[in-house]
C-alpha cells in the first residue's frame, strides 16, 4: 500500500510549505520543528529531521484521499494504520455498496428513485413486428395455438372425481351443472364408467335419488355420453350384479327397472334387452332383463307411466299431491292401526319440512270424525311418531297453532269443533305431545247467556 501512495504523491506534487491544514506563523512552524526533534511516539529521543517530513506527507496524502472518496463512496478507499492506501470491501448490505448504490455514476443526480421509466401515463404502445431477419426467428410459431392440456382421468382420480359430484347432485338436484362439471374432465375411456357409478350409488339411496338418477342420465345422453356410452354401462351393471347383490339384496329388480326407464327415456334401444334372450347364465341378471321386460310389455297394454317409475321425490311434488298423500296414510291408518307401516310411509314421503301439515290433517280428521275410536287412534300414532323424533317438537307445534288459526273456518262445517278441539288439546297434553304453553293457546268460545223469555230474545248484557 505504501508503493500506492508514493506513486499517489508522485502524481500530485505537494509542496512542503502547503502540508498544514491552517495557516500558521513562522514562530508557530519552528516551535512545531522544535517539538518533533523532542518527542516522537511519546518518546523524548532525537528524531531525523526527514522522518518528520515523510509523516507529513502521508498525512497530506491521507486527507486528501478522503476528500476524494467522498465523492464516491462506493469505492472504500482508505488508508491502513501504516498510511498505506488500501482497498476496504463494503459489506452487501452496507449502503456504501455498488449493488445498493444508487448514486448516479454519471456524476449527477441525488441517487433518488427514478420515475416514468415506462412511458408517460396513457401512452399507448403499437404492435411490435416480427422481424423476419431476427435469426431467432421461427417462421412455424406465426400460427402456434396454445390450449390448455387436460390429462385423461385414470381409474382411481375418476372415483374421487366423480363420486363426490354425483353425490352432491343427490342434494341439489342440478342436471346441468353435474354436466358442466363433467365436461370440464377428460373421462377418455372412462365415459361409460359414469352412469355405471351413477346407478351403483343410487341402489343404496331412496326413490327420489333413484329417479334423480334416471333424469340426469337422460340429461347426460347426447351432452356428455352417447348411447354407446350408455349401452356399455348397463352391460357392465348386468356383469356385476352378482356383487352389487352383496349390499343391496334388491338391485336386480332395481336394475330392472333402471333398464326399462332408459328404453322409455331412448337412451337405450329396445333390442338391448332382445340381445339377451338365450344368452344369460347369471340368475341376478336374468331377474333384471325379465323385470324390464315386464315393465315395458305393461306400459305398452296397459299405459304404465315408466317416465315417473320412481316418483317424483319429496319437496319436488306439488303441494296439492303430498296434502292428498297424508289424507290417504291416515285413513289408510285408521283403518289398520299400525303405528310402525304410518311411520315408514311418511318417512318414504322424504317432507321432514312438511310434517306439520300431516299434524294438521290429523288433528282435522280428528274433529271431522265422529266417536273416540278415532281420536285415540290419531293420538296414539302422534305420540308415536313424536317419540321415534320422525315429527319434531317444532314440526308439531306449527301444526297445532295452524289448527288454532283456521279454529273459526273449520267451526263452520263442524259446529262443535271448539270443545272437540279443546277435548283433544288436554288429551295431548296429558300424554305429553304439547307443553302448557301450547295447551293455553287454545281458543274457546265462551257460551253466551240469554235472558229469560218474555224480553224479546235480546242478549244478556255484560253487567248483569
Amino acid at each position: 500500500m505504501a508503493a500506492d501512495c508514493e506513486a499517489w504523491l508522485n502524481a500530485n506534487p505537494v509542496e512542503a510549505d502547503d502540508l498544514s491544514d491552517s495557516y500558521q506563523s513562522g514562530n508557530e512552524a519552528a516551535d512545531l520543528g522544535s517539538k518533533a526533534a523532542d518527542e516522537i511516539n511519546g518518546n523524548w529521543v532525537p528524531a531525523p529531521t526527514g522522518t518528520v517530513h515523510e509523516a507529513r506527507l502521508k498525512a497530506k496524502a491521507k486527507r486528501r484521499l478522503r476528500k476524494n472518496s467522498s465523492r464516491d463512496s462506493g469505492r472504500g478507499d482508505s488508508l491502513s494504520e501504516n498510511g498505506d492506501a488500501s482497498r476496504l470491501i463494503a459489506p452487501p448490505a452496507s449502503p456504501k455498496g455498488k449493488v445498493l448504490d444508487r448514486r448516479s455514476r454519471l456524476g449527477k443526480g441525488r441517487g433518488l428513485p427514478k420515475k416514468g421509466v415506462w412511458g408517460t401515463p396513457g401512452e399507448v404502445y403499437d404492435v411490435e413486428e416480427v422481424d423476419i431477419r431476427d435469426p431467432n426467428y421461427d417462421e412455424d410459431q406465426e400460427n402456434c395455438v396454445y390450449e390448455t392440456v387436460v390429462l385423461p382421468l385414470d381409474e382411481n382420480d375418476f372415483t374421487r372425481t366423480v363420486t363426490p359430484i354425483v353425490r352432491e347432485y343427490f342434494e341439489h338436484g342440478d342436471a346441468n351443472e353435474v354436466a358442466e362439471l363433467l365436461g370440464e374432465l377428460n373421462l377418455g375411456s372412462m365415459c361409460s364408467d359414469v352412469p355405471f357409478l351413477a346407478v351403483s350409488l343410487a341402489l343404496e339411496a331412496k326413490a327420489s335419488q333413484r329417479e334423480l338418477t334416471s333424469f340426469l342420465l337422460s340429461r347426460l345422453c347426447g351432452r356428455v355420453l352417447s348411447r354407446s356410452h350408455i349401452e356399455a354401462s348397463f352391460h357392465k351393471l348386468l356383469k356385476e350384479l352378482p356383487e352389487l347383490v352383496l349390499d343391496t339384496p334388491t338391485a336386480p329388480q332395481l336394475v330392472g327397472q333402471f333398464i326399462a326407464r332408459a328404453v322409455a327415456d331412448q337412451i337405450l334401444t329396445k333390442s338391448f334387452i332382445d340381445g339377451y334372450k338365450g344368452r344369460v347364465d347369471c340368475e341376478q341378471a336374468r331377474a333384471a332383463l325379465d323385470r324390464a321386460a315386464v315393465l315395458l310389455k305393461m306400459s305398452k297394454e296397459s299405459g304404465l307411466k315408466i317416465d315417473n317409475l320412481w316418483g317424483s321425490g319429496g319437496g319436488q311434488r306439488p303441494v296439492n299431491q303430498l296434502i292428498k298423500e297424508v289424507n290417504l296414510l291416515l285413513k289408510e291408518y285408521v283403518l289398520s292401526g299400525d303405528t310402525t307401516e304410518a311411520e315408514r310411509c311418511l318417512r318414504e314421503l322424504e317432507v321432514p319440512h312438511f310434517n306439520h301439515e300431516f299434524v294438521y290433517e290429523a288433528i282435522v280428521m280428528v274433529l271431522e270424525s265422529k266417536g273416540d275410536a278415532t281420536v285415540d287412534s290419531i293420538l296414539k300414532l302422534l305420540k308415536f311418531l313424536f317419540d321415534s323424533t320422525v315429527i319434531t317438537l317444532d314440526q308439531m307445534r306449527r301444526g297445532y297453532e295452524r289448527v288454532y288459526m283456521d279454529i273459526g273456518e273449520i267451526n263452520i262445517d263442524v259446529p262443535c269443533a271448539y270443545s272437540l278441539l279443546e277435548h283433544f288439546v288436554d288429551k295431548s297434553f296429558s300424554a305429553g305431545i304439547i307443553d302448557k304453553n301450547l295447551r293455553d293457546l287454545c281458543p274457546n268460545r265462551g257460551r253466551k247467556r240469554f235472558v229469560s223469555e218474555g224480553d224479546g230474545g235480546l242478549f244478556k248484557p255484560q253487567n248483569f
